[in-house]
């Protein structure tokens, strides 16, 4: 009996892939396990940037090891149809005031256009109770951005 392989994807078609999503999964290198957790992030067509509360044990092992593995997928509810991206990398913090600034903001847009309920705030370092716009006025998330990337798997089944 012959092995079937997923098809690869195209850029084209992974970088949609991630231009429609808007959760990924980072898995970090842990002391003995890899730590795997879900972020939100945006794509300015070139870099993904993810929004990290200044707290937990993803930041602790940050500082540790920058390097990691990003994961974003795309399924049916059956998982008759299904796509899937990884990306082995390098998260680099952003200082750059204005990039901040801009990145922010499609955070921003991102929740408006997605129509995400407020409690996601939580998960960004913020009150749901506030304005979505406190993204913008308060700093109480990192900004990281995925670079350096050296490995992408992209597959689907479609």
């Amino acid at each position: 009996m012959d092995i079937i392989k997923i098809p690869q994807m195209e850029k084209e078609e992974y970088d949609e892939l991630i231009r429609d999503g808007c959760v990924s999964r980072i898995a970090f290198q842990g002391e003995k396990y890899p730590y795997i957790a879900p972020f939100m992030y945006v794509f300015d067509g070139s870099f993904l940037y993810f929004l990290s509360t200044k707290y937990g044990r993803k930041n602790d092992l940050f500082k540790k090891s920058p390097y990691v593995s990003v994961e974003v997928e795309r399924y049916s509810p059956d998982m008759s149809c299904y796509t899937f991206v990884t990306m082995q990398g390098r998260l680099v913090q952003e200082e750059d005031a204005i990039n901040k600034k801009k990145v922010r903001k499609m955070f921003l847009n991102l929740i408006r256009e997605h129509k995400l309920s407020h409690n996601i705030l939580a998960a960004l370092g913020h009150d749901p109770s506030e304005p979505i716009e406190s993204l913008l006025e308060e700093e109480r998330s990192n900004i990281w951005k995925l670079t350096g990337v050296t490995d992408i798997v992209a597959l689907k089944n479609l």
